[in-house]
């Protein structure tokens, strides 16, 4: 009974925290908007963020459960990587903003519905003003890994440690797998249904600044996160 109430609380404040945690969900959602990705890349980028994001705090809760280490220790050190990473998040957003400020000025469209090699009938925009370079669209998901690898996921320490000192590791990593699951089931549906909420309201005469808008947000993101929201 008490296994359960465990797994149960491990599932709650796992859904809970995401959905208040708005740079969980908010960011792929400007990017996958801004740069057209396909719903299978925005998946695959918003998953391979959520486990980089769980999976680096479930190492250091493993690592200070093999040294004894406590909890209060260890909040600490997710304390550090919480501001690297608030600043990292506002940081590429700032920068994202000002390019695509840039491009907003320069006149340039650039639309992917889908990518290169995907379906057929896509819609590809270019501007004329510049050459094409797609350098930017593969560091973009990558900077997003680094930043949500750094960033910490709180609740997940004392979901990890509580059952591990009380009732042992086997319990520990079960509420550890499902906390992990439902954050990034949380984050993915949190993403699509606003995407498929934005869809409801076109804004064809601001895709000039869509890469700007987009990092605006993600800018505003890291300001949140900053300010402890």
């Amino acid at each position: 009974m008490e296994n359960g109430a465990i797994l149960l609380t491990a599932a709650s404040i796992a859904f809970i925290h995401t959905v208040l945690g708005p740079d969980h969900y908010i960011p792929f959602v400007a990017l996958s908007k801004a740069r057209g990705w396909s719903a299978n890349k925005t998946a695959a980028v918003t998953l391979l963020c959520g486990v980089g994001h769980v999976g680096s705090s479930v190492l250091i809760g493993l690592a200070g459960i093999a040294m004894g280490t406590a909890v209060s220790r260890l909040k600490w050190v997710e304390g550090l990587r919480g501001d690297a990473a608030g600043w990292l998040l506002l940081s590429f957003g700032l920068v994202y903003m000002a390019w695509g400020i840039k491009k907003a000025r320069r006149g340039e469209k650039h639309s992917h519905f889908y990518q290169h090699g995907e379906a057929a009938g896509q819609l590809h925009q270019h501007g004329n003003e510049a050459p094409h370079s797609h350098t930017q669209a593969s560091i973009t998901p990558w900077a997003l890994f680094i930043v949500f690898v750094l960033g910490p996921c709180e609740p997940l320490v004392p979901v990890l440690m509580y059952p591990a000192v009380k009732n042992g590791m086997r319990l520990a990593m079960g509420a550890a797998a499902v906390f992990s699951a439902v954050t990034i089931s949380t984050m993915l549906a949190s993403v699509f249904l606003l995407l498929k909420g934005i869809r409801l309201f076109p804004a064809e005469r601001l895709e000039r600044y869509a890469h700007a808008l987009a990092g605006f947000t993600i800018f505003a993101c890291g300001v949140a996160v900053k300010a402890g929201m």
